[in-house]
């Protein structure tokens, strides 16, 4: 599953053919990102497992599997910025129940991420989505 904003990035990437134009494009994207307040960067909004400091905050609207889910994310490294941008693009707006469904590592595949990535960088955008899966794992419930 994914969104049409996601569809919207696989087909920049497709028409992107060299990886620098890619990593420039995600960067411009986290760029583009609405700032989040310092205030709610704080321990209960911080992602471990990152190599950045990274910051995910989730809005759920509603209750159950079918309540939606946006959050908002901020990080001092402008690549992993546009990774959380990325990772809103593929996730705001659904509902819970969907976020679960979504195979977000095979989605971000579709963009070769996990080919250029380094290893830091894959952990830490794992545990981004391990985070995010947890918090609609509860919101489901």
């Amino acid at each position: 599953m994914s969104t049409p904003a996601f569809e919207e990035i696989a087909e920049t990437f497709d028409f992107l053919d060299d990886w620098e134009d890619r990593y420039r494009h995600v960067i411009e994207l986290g760029r583009a990102m609405p700032a989040m307040d310092d205030a709610l960067k704080t321990p209960a909004t911080k992602v471990e497992g990152c190599a950045s400091q990274v910051w995910l905050q989730p809005m759920i609207e509603g209750a159950g599997a079918k309540a939606r889910f946006d959050f908002m994310g901020d990080s001092d490294a402008l690549i992993v910025r546009g990774l959380i941008a990325v990772l809103h693009a593929l996730y705001a707006g659904q509902s819970v129940d969907d976020v679960l469904k979504t195979d977000a590592l095979a989605q971000l595949g579709r963009l070769g991420l996990d080919e250029h990535l380094s290893s830091q960088r894959s952990n830490g955008l794992r545990a981004m989505v391990a985070r995010i899966r947890a918090v609609a794992q509860q919101a489901a419930a």
